[in-house]
Parts: C-alpha cells; sequence; structure tokens
C-alpha cells in the first residue's frame, strides 16, 4: 500500500494575505501540516503544492519530499482545490515512477489537527474500503433545530424542517457535523478519473472542536494562536 501526502499552499490569500508563510508558534504556518505529515510516520512521500517560489522553499527547509510548481490556471481565487491535488499526485508519480493507492490531503490552513487524526483518517477508508473519508467534528448548530435560511420574501424558517413540524429537544435531532478541512483521504484510481468530495460511501473520521478550527481570517488565525499557546 502507497500513499502521499500532498499539501496544497497557493501564494494568494484574500482573507489572511500571506497566511500560509506567516509565524505561527514559531514556524511558518505551512510547516506545521509537514512536520505533522511526517510525525504520523505512514506515507511513501509527502509532496508541497504551490504557485509560489518561496512557499515551495519553505516546504524544502521544512522537510517536504517533493516540490510541484502549480500552474498558473490552479491558483486563481476562483479555482477549486482538488485540481491542483490531482496535478500534485501526478506529477509526484511521474516523478517516482510509481502509482500511489492512497491520497491523503491534509490542509495548511488546520494546524490543530495531530498525526493521529491523520493516521485515524487514512486507517478508517483503507479499513472500511470505501471511496473516501472527510473530517469534520460536531456542529455548534443544527440545521433541523436552530439554524434557519432566509426566504425571497424575507421570511425565515427552519434549513430543514423535520418531520412532524420541529423538534424540541436538540438531541433528538440527527446528528450534524462542521467539515473542517483537516484531512482528506481518498483513493487514488477513482480521485484520478473523478475528482470529488462526496461519493455514495463517504465516511466522516470525527475530531473535536478543540482541533477543528480553520484559519481564513487575522480573527481565526489569532484564535488558533491563542490555543496553541495553552498547549504549548
Amino acid at each position: 500500500m502507497k500513499r502521499i501526502c500532498t499539501i496544497c499552499a497557493r501564494g494568494g490569500s484574500k482573507g489572511l494575505p500571506g497566511k500560509n508563510l506567516r509565524e505561527l508558534a514559531g514556524k511558518p504556518l505551512l510547516a506545521h501540516s509537514i512536520i505533522q505529515g511526517r510525525a504520523a510516520g505512514i506515507f511513501d512521500a509527502i509532496a508541497v503544492s504551490s504557485d509560489s517560489d518561496e512557499i515551495l522553499q519553505a516546504g524544502e527547509k521544512w522537510g517536504a519530499d517533493h516540490l510541484i510548481k502549480r500552474p498558473d490556471e490552479m491558483a486563481e481565487d476562483t479555482a477549486s482545490k482538488l485540481p491542483p491535488i490531482r496535478h500534485c499526485v501526478l506529477m509526484a508519480e511521474k516523478t517516482l515512477g510509481v502509482t500511489f493507492d492512497t491520497i491523503a490531503d491534509i490542509d495548511v490552513t488546520s494546524p490543530l489537527r495531530n498525526k493521529d487524526d491523520i493516521v485515524g483518517a487514512v486507517s478508517l477508508m483503507e479499513e472500511r474500503s470505501v471511496t473516501n473519508v472527510i473530517t469534520g467534528a460536531p456542529a455548534r448548530k443544527n440545521p433541523y433545530f436552530n439554524m434557519v435560511q432566509r426566504f425571497p420574501d424575507g421570511h425565515v424558517d427552519l434549513c430543514i424542517r423535520p418531520e412532524g413540524g420541529r423538534l424540541d429537544r436538540r438531541q433528538d435531532c440527527p446528528p450534524v457535523f462542521d467539515m473542517n478541512a483537516a484531512v482528506y483521504v481518498w483513493r487514488r484510481d477513482i480521485f484520478i478519473d473523478n475528482m470529488d468530495v462526496f461519493y455514495p460511501d463517504t465516511l466522516l473520521y470525527e475530531m473535536p472542536e478543540e482541533r477543528s478550527h480553520d484559519i481564513d481570517t487575522p480573527v481565526d488565525f489569532k484564535f488558533v494562536e491563542l490555543l496553541l499557546s495553552e498547549q504549548n
């Protein structure tokens, strides 16, 4: 079983400029993912993909095995994350002359994740023989209970109205989760031909809330920085 860990980090960021190289707890944000991927101890290769030479240089400094220069069209603000992952895997395979069985993408903006989360998500996919696994944490709001949507005429209602009208206790609602972007795992053969996040057999690896914060804004960064300082 051959596994690759991809870490995709483009140079541009609207919410927090330069976030992928911004120092967090004494090292660039990117470095946390490389270190976690290495600590997992299950990957044959760790590859950093970016359109930025500076990010690729940082990837080399912090121990990535392969540095993949991303095409410009895959680095635009509107670009999906999936094509860069596919491109990264194919380029690494071409360089190594191998075909991987498992792809695990770990997001740079989720530094609170740990090696056990990575190993757990990969193990869940491989042991259950499913197409892919995503990670998430129990949602703080539930669309069956206390999440509403606004309709064109201005009125609001529950996002999902359960049978019988409504549920009076949150505990009676179906369990829902917030995707935390920490780890995505795919069977390589299916992903390469049919890139997607959700398939009929997609499973979720549950992580605790305290390891599920994703950095998109300056406030997110400060919050994660505080949590890391308390852990240390």
